[in-house]
């Protein structure tokens, strides 16, 4: 019988159980979305949309909160900063939970969980794809650009910069030096 079981144990202690989610926490912080199976996501979808909603709130107390489930400073910062910017108008459900299919190895249900409002394929907003069309110019307008005078600008006559070459000083090769000191000395 199911009396009393209001969260998943994952086949886990709780020291490992939580650990496992804080870190799941933030790896779907971090890259907005992740697979694992479906019992861990549905398990992580439970732990992480407390955490968030917290952080629509930013003051110290909260963060501290945050920072006691995710024990990592960096995704505490990025989920102060953009993701609860981006969730702000956004009353709860910030997760979403996609069925994969079973996995090849063992046969277990895979999952993907992932933010929301980070998924531009399901977002409702349609970016301004509309196409321009542009008008013709009427005759009357392109008569009077046949008409006005072609002004003829003389070609730029470019002017390369003289270079002076320094004359070629010309020294003995250095075996005939060596013969002539020789002879000197002896």
């Amino acid at each position: 019988m199911r009396h009393g079981k209001k969260f998943p144990h994952l086949g886990r202690k709780k020291g490992h159980r939580n650990y496992m989610l804080a870190n799941m926490a933030c790896s779907l912080i971090e890259h907005k979305s992740i697979n694992t199976t479906l019992t861990k996501a549905k398990a992580l979808k439970m732990y992480i949309e407390p955490i968030i909603t917290k952080s629509k709130n930013d003051s110290t107390h909260n963060r501290r909160i945050a920072f006691r489930y995710l024990r990592n400073k960096y995704a505490v910062t990025e989920l102060f900063r953009d993701i609860s910017v981006k969730v702000g108008d956004r009353p709860g459900g910030y997760t979403r939970v996609i069925k994969l299919g079973n996995r090849l190895g063992d046969n277990a249900e895979m999952a993907l969980i992932e933010l929301v409002d980070y998924n531009q394929s399901y977002t409702t907003d349609k970016p301004d794809s509309k196409k321009r069309r542009r008008r013709r110019k009427k005759a009357s307008e392109n008569k009077i650009i046949e008409e006005a005078p072609a002004v003829e600008e003389a070609p730029a006559v470019e002017e390369a910069p003289a270079v002076e070459e320094a004359p070629a000083v010309e020294e003995a090769p250095a075996a005939e030096k060596n013969d002539d000191d020789n002879d000197n000395k002896k």
